[in-house]
This record gives C-alpha cells, sequence and structure tokens, in this order.
C-alpha cells in the first residue's frame, strides 16, 4: 500500500507539473494573443485614420474644384451679361453720334502717337463709364484719401471714402471695390455699406499688386474702371483693358476736393 501510495502521490506531482506547465503555456498564448489584437487594432486605428484623411482631402479637392467653376461661371455670366447689354444699350446711353472720322484716318494724319483712349479727366466722363453695362470701380483707397484729406487719421481717411463711394454706387449701379494696402498686420476691416467691397493687401504685396489682380480677375470685356493716380499702376491696367480716372477726379465726382 505504501509503495502504491508513493506512485500515486508520483503520478499526482507529475500531473500537478503538467497542469502547471499547460497553464503557463495557455498565459503565454493569451499574452500573445492579447499583443496581436492589440497590435491589429493599432493597425486599424491607423488605417480608419488614413481613411479619414484621404476622405478630407478628396472632398477638399472637390470643394475647390466647385469653387472655381463657380468663379469661371461667374465670369462667364458677367461677360455674356456686359455684351448682352452692350449691344443693345451702350449707343443710348453714351448718345455716341455716327462717326465722322475713321481709325484708318488717325494713323495716316498723326505724327506722333494717338491719345489714350482709355484715361478720362472729367467726372462726367466717369459718370458716363459707370453708366456702362456691369461697371467694376476699382478704387487706390490711399492714393485717394491721402489727396483728398492727408490730415485725417488713417482709420477716418477709410470711413469717409467709404461713405462717399456708398452713395455713388447706389446712383451708379455699380460694382465698387476699394484696396488699400495692408503690410504686416492690416487693421481690422470697417463696417462697408452693401455694394462696396474693401479688401487689404496682403503682407507680401501692396495695393498697387492688389489692383493689378483684381483687374486680371475680370474677363476680358467688362468695363472696369481703375482710381489711381500712380502712373505705373495706370500703364499697368491699361494693357489689361482697364479705364483710368486720377484720384483729384473721384474727389471731385464725391465733392470732396
Amino acid at each position: 500500500m505504501r509503495a502504491r501510495i508513493r506512485g500515486l502521490a508520483t503520478q499526482l506531482q507529475a500531473a500537478q507539473q503538467s497542469i502547471a506547465e499547460a497553464e503557463r503555456g495557455s498565459e503565454e498564448t493569451n499574452r500573445r494573443g492579447e499583443t496581436e489584437i492589440a497590435t491589429r487594432d493599432a493597425e486599424l486605428r491607423r488605417a480608419r485614420g488614413r481613411i479619414a484623411e484621404l476622405e478630407r482631402i478628396v472632398e477638399a479637392a472637390r470643394h475647390n474644384a466647385r469653387v472655381e467653376r463657380d468663379i469661371d461661371e461667374a465670369r462667364l455670366w458677367l461677360l455674356v451679361d456686359t455684351l448682352t447689354e452692350a449691344a443693345s444699350g451702350i449707343r443710348r446711353e453714351l448718345s455716341l453720334p455716327p462717326p465722322t472720322r475713321r481709325p484708318a484716318e488717325g494713323v495716316a494724319s498723326t505724327a506722333g502717337a494717338l491719345p489714350d483712349r482709355r484715361y478720362t479727366d472729367d467726372p462726367a466722363a466717369l459718370d458716363r463709364l459707370l453708366a456702362l453695362p456691369n461697371p467694376h470701380l476699382i478704387v487706390d483707397g490711399y492714393n485717394v484719401t491721402k489727396s483728398g484729406y492727408p490730415d485725417l487719421t488713417l482709420s477716418d481717411q477709410r470711413s469717409r471714402l467709404i461713405a462717399g463711394l456708398a452713395g455713388l454706387g447706389g446712383q451708379a449701379r455699380a460694382e465698387i471695390t476699394l484696396a488699400f494696402d495692408g503690410g504686416e498686420r492690416p487693421p481690422v476691416a470697417p463696417a462697408t455699406p452693401r455694394g462696396v467691397r474693401v479688401l487689404f493687401s496682403a503682407a507680401t504685396e501692396t495695393a498697387d499688386d492688389l489692383i493689378r489682380r483684381l483687374v486680371s480677375a475680370e474677363p476680358h470685356g467688362r468695363p472696369i474702371v481703375v482710381v489711381t493716380s500712380d502712373q505705373q499702376v495706370q500703364r499697368d491696367v491699361q494693357r489689361s483693358g482697364a479705364w483710368v480716372v486720377p484720384s483729384a477726379v473721384l474727389l471731385r465726382r464725391l465733392g470732396q476736393s
């Protein structure tokens, strides 16, 4: 009996060792499984994050494409509407008489260069330009205000010019954009009446550059009138097809000089 008991005890001890080893193996297998699950979960989260990022990029690209398409359609609409109104109303608006001369006659009889026909220093001519279909009046803000009322603060200069242009816009039904130098820290955009847009140039450009970009953004054929006395800007925008009016003319028209 003692021998059998010792044998059974040995078998029990061996069985317990086997159980312990099996438990240790099971724990190790569980740990490896949990590690693999955690790794796969992390990879799944990264994949989902990447998918979400790609979806955001695609949506941003679609939005930008829609914005560009809308801008192109707006340019086309403006051009078509301008041409339509011009064809039916420009002669009536300008009261143009039948021509007494032809362009070839000016070439044959003029020794020097012909006068620039996209420049006017007459307030009445400015009104006629703003009576054209869909005109866009672009104003070199500080070029006007520092000529008309330089003693005011810049903030008061802006407010006074905006108020004057609001009245002009109501009479002329023109799109009006005011361009100011912004610098490193452009001022807060002032409250503007309906029909007047105020833009400040970025730190990397001047108001002159902003005006050139505004002119180039318009469709060819739309009446664009730029108010500035800066001769370089005048030459640049005239080459792009815009009319030029000196700052003093606008001030006379507004009754502020």
